[in-house]
């Protein structure tokens, strides 16, 4: 079992390895373009060429973390977050801007949810579902405490300064990964490493849909997050809300976040993980409504804003627990590692898409684009219950 301390240890790296590397271009993008003079798709591409390293490096970091652990997987990736953060604040040219940003993918594959719900995995097997949705009440907040607190260290050393600052926060996560236990639970045997292997008593066939469900629902939950960690503060501005308003306003998308992972974690797991993620994906289509109306009402941007992160928020512990009731948990890194493959490179181009889109239809086209995603993904929610939930 795994301890309360090393829980929170995890909880709190996770909120500082989020902060740092995935909502850094959310808080720094604009004052990168303005310096260099580089359009918002150039920008931006930067954080896309990271998330296409994240889908290219999945199998094999989460086939690590099944062999090795993530105590050190992840404390490999405090050092490469580091020194990604070092690269970025150096860079002088395209070529520098997107080698820093190749290290970020690199560091976030290693450090984010999708590692550290794997090493949890290794060390409690089944009994995982319950610190997989502790550890994501701080990492929700990554976005409400970093983007102001990078907001304030750029108005005070520039944007380069505050991602330095970022470099140093990002080493101080090392002790926290090492609080992590060393063993693998005992349920938890070397993994067979494939989805053949995986809930033996599912016919192949079926096995491949419901694998294949949960990664399109996977892939339109990291495009979305991909588009909106990146776009969110220009979005609202684009709909007419002051930029310092629209900075506070999209902190709502964090609280909204940990506020919902903290209701799944005070039910007890009285709530599947096949009807809670139903229930997120229901939550996103309502938020891009509100999303909609926010030109003309502060409310309803506050309620887009809160509602994304409320339905994300639960998406990305389903996306922990899913598995442990849809596959074996022994073979946790690999076989998750590889269905979610695909949506770090769908999401790769997320931010340019929503760049272009917004470029050319403004953030009503932005938010259609994320509201027909949004009744996709919910239709495949629905589908995943019903064939998991059907006998044999």
């Amino acid at each position: 079992m795994i301890s309360h301390r090393a829980v929170f240890c995890l909880a709190l790296a996770q909120l500082i390895a989020w902060g740092t590397t995935y909502y850094l271009i959310g808080v720094f993008g604009a004052e990168i373009g303005a310096e260099f003079g580089w359009s918002r798709d150039v920008v931006y591409g930067g954080f896309a060429a990271a998330l296409a390293v994240m889908g290219l490096t999945s199998t094999p970091i989460g086939r690590l973390i099944d062999r090795h652990g993530g105590h050190r997987i992840m404390v490999a990736g405090a050092f490469v977050t580091a020194l990604g953060c070092v690269l970025l604040a150096a860079c002088w040219n395209l070529a520098s801007y997107y080698t820093a940003w190749l290290a970020l993918g690199l560091a976030m594959r290693l450090t984010l949810y999708d590692a550290a719900f794997a090493a949890l995995a290794r060390i409690a097997g089944t009994k995982a579902a319950r610190p997989i949705s502790q550890i994501t009440l701080l990492g929700g907040l990554a976005s409400t405490v970093f983007w102001p607190v990078g907001h304030e260290l750029a108005q005070a050393f520039g944007w380069r300064g505050a991602v330095l600052c970022y470099a140093g926060f990002a080493l101080l996560t090392v002790p926290l990964y090492l609080a992590l236990p060393t063993a693998r639970s005992p349920a938890s045997p070397t993994p067979a490493g494939s989805l053949d292997t995986a809930a033996p008593a599912v016919d192949p066939r079926r096995l491949a849909l419901l694998g294949g469900l949960y990664a399109l629902i996977v892939a339109v939950a990291n495009f979305l997050n991909a588009g909106l960690s990146s776009h969110l503060i220009g979005m609202l501005g684009g709909l007419g809300v002051a930029a310092a308003t629209a900075v506070w306003i999209s902190t709502l998308r964090g609280i909204g976040q940990s506020l919902a992972r903290l209701a799944e974690v005070l039910s007890g797991g009285r709530i599947s993980p096949l009807m809670l993620n139903l229930i997120a994906t229901a939550t996103l289509p309502l938020a891009f409504a509100a999303g909609l109306a926010s030109g003309v009402s502060l409310a309803a941007a506050a309620a887009f804003a809160f509602l994304y992160g409320a339905g994300n928020g639960v998406l990305t512990i389903t996306r922990g627990t899913l598995p442990l009731v849809l596959f074996d948990p022994r073979s946790y890194g690999v076989v998750v590692g590889r269905l979610i493959a695909p949506s770090f490179l769908v999401s790769a181009a997320a931010p340019v898409v929503f760049a272009l889109v917004g470029e050319r239809s403004g953030a009503a086209g932005e938010l259609a684009l994320c509201l027909g995603l949004a009744a996709l993904a919910f239709a495949a929610a629905l589908a995943l219950r019903a064939l998991a939930r059907r006998p044999g």
